[in-house]
């Protein structure tokens, strides 16, 4: 192989077995069952050939509320809330001896789900202790030959994907230019890279969202010094697209990276956000004139890389069946626009989440050996309070297509700073092989798991 390919291979293997040696006990002390290989299937589930994970970043139940109040009303249903199962789990992180971190951040809460093992705010996949590298289950799922893919509307280099296939001390280290948090995570130091480096050179076949201002920084070290990470993806194969018509036209059979915004994927609807004291009712503006034309919508992405994940696994060619795939799906706006206090913004971003939901659904309905699970990484901000109420924050009222009136209030932080993220439990909902797992109360660390089982991966 070529000296490129084999200095990859090398990352990779050595982050597994680090990996492997590595986790500390009091890191697992909690996650129930999440380093053991899966002995057998549950009573009540079969090998699932397929897994879509779909995250609601800061999806919490007030959010999944409000934006049901206001697209399908009070007493319609989302496509999430369709599921046939629905439980809820816990989603604090913990600090370097292991203690809970009540509140997480997407960076632990991701690595929670994606390795079955708790670690610190702000670090991804690794030890909350000794910053090692814990092997994650996109990796594991392409150690057992299924196909893999991840899809955003956050940059792709921003904590929810990259917990899948990166291993970094800081969530800021998204690319070759932005290492000064992780120093031990540089090339050049025996690291395995930035975010976006790191993304390519484990070989997703599918990566869908924004980041290509990540993507255009100059790699300074390694075998790709020289060359932005862009052109180190076109080395490594990757098919590149940047707009809808691209993605369309784009053909299964070699890896595929969209970048489809310079950071994050601008927010479908727009209005008016929160202010000091309220504001005055307002309809949501279902358009964003500073969404560019051509940019495909999560929907879109979601449907595409599907068939992509299909195609590799038939070779490209339709002849034969694959071992089937792994993909995550992240509607990540809802968290930024809940830290915004902007209710429109966070609808619309909840609404195409759920239409991406939707086309997960459909699918499994044709391969029932696919299990669906939708959740959240963590609790937001935004609570329906009575329109009598005079919240010390920031509010807004919408007018409702029933003809009433919501007030939505967001309060976790003083006006004029980033809203929080809170501690509360979220949902977690399932159809498919293996789905009777999410029921009653879990841990975050047990969705691993139940991933993991369901694919029976070794």
């Amino acid at each position: 192989m070529s000296r490129p390919h084999r200095h990859r291979w090398a990352w990779g293997t050595a982050a597994l077995l680090v990996a492997a040696t590595a986790v500390p006990a009091m890191a697992a002390a909690s996650d129930t069952g999440a380093a053991d290989a899966p002995a057998a299937l549950s009573a009540h589930g079969k090998k699932a050939k397929n897994v879509i994970l779909l995250i609601g970043d800061g999806m919490g139940d007030s959010e999944i509320t409000l934006a049901r109040d206001y697209t399908v009303g009070a007493n319609g249903r989302l496509n999430m809330d369709r599921f046939p199962k629905t439980g809820a789990y816990t989603t604090y992180a913990v600090d370097e001896h292991g203690k809970p971190d009540y509140v997480t951040d997407s960076a632990a809460s991701g690595t929670g789900w994606a390795t079955g093992h708790k670690t610190v705010n702000g670090r991804i996949s690794k030890t909350p202790d000794t910053d090692k590298p814990l092997p994650t289950i996109l990796e594991l799922a392409q150690r057992n030959g299924l196909a893999t893919g991840s899809v955003t509307t956050a940059e792709l280099t921003d904590a929810t994907p990259a917990v899948l296939a990166s291993h970094v001390g800081d969530r800021s280290c998204q690319g070759p230019a932005d290492m000064k948090k992780c120093p031990a995570d540089t090339l050049g130091n025996g690291g395995l890279g930035s975010i976006a480096e790191q993304s390519v050179n484990h070989k997703v076949d599918v990566l869908l969202g924004g980041g290509k201002g990540r993507f255009e920084q100059t790699v300074t070290e390694g075998p790709y010094k020289g060359r932005t990470v862009t052109q180190q993806a076109r080395k490594l194969g990757y098919q590149v697209v940047t707009d809808d018509k691209g993605l369309r036209a784009v053909k299964g059979g070699k890896p595929v990276l969209g970048l489809f915004a310079p950071e994050t994927v601008p927010v479908e609807w727009t209005g008016k956000p929160a202010a000091v004291g309220g504001t005055a009712p307002q309809r949501c503006v279902t358009g964003n004139p500073d969404r560019p034309a051509g940019t495909p919508s999560l929907e879109r992405q979601t449907r595409k890389a599907i068939d992509l994940l299909e195609a590799k696994q038939r070779g490209g060619h339709g002849k034969k069946p694959g071992k089937g795939f792994f993909l995550q799906v992240e509607g990540a706006s809802i968290d930024k626009q809940d830290h915004a206090a902007d209710p429109c913004g966070q609808i619309g971003e909840t609404a195409a989440f759920d239409r991406a939901v939707k086309v997960a659904r459909d699918y499994a309905a044709k391969h029932p050996d696919t299990l669906v699970v939708t959740t959240a990484d963590h609790g937001h901000s935004s609570q329906i309070v009575p329109l009598e109420a005079t919240p010390p924050g920031l509010s807004a009222t919408l007018d409702t297509d029933e003809g009433g009136r919501l007030k939505v209030n967001y309060s976790t932080n003083t006006p004029g700073k980033s809203q929080e993220h809170t501690g509360t439990q979220v949902r977690i909902a399932a159809q498919g092989p293996q789905s009777d797992r999410v029921l009653g109360v879990t841990n975050q660390t047990d969705l691993f798991t139940t991933i993991r089982t369901a694919l029976t991966l070794r």
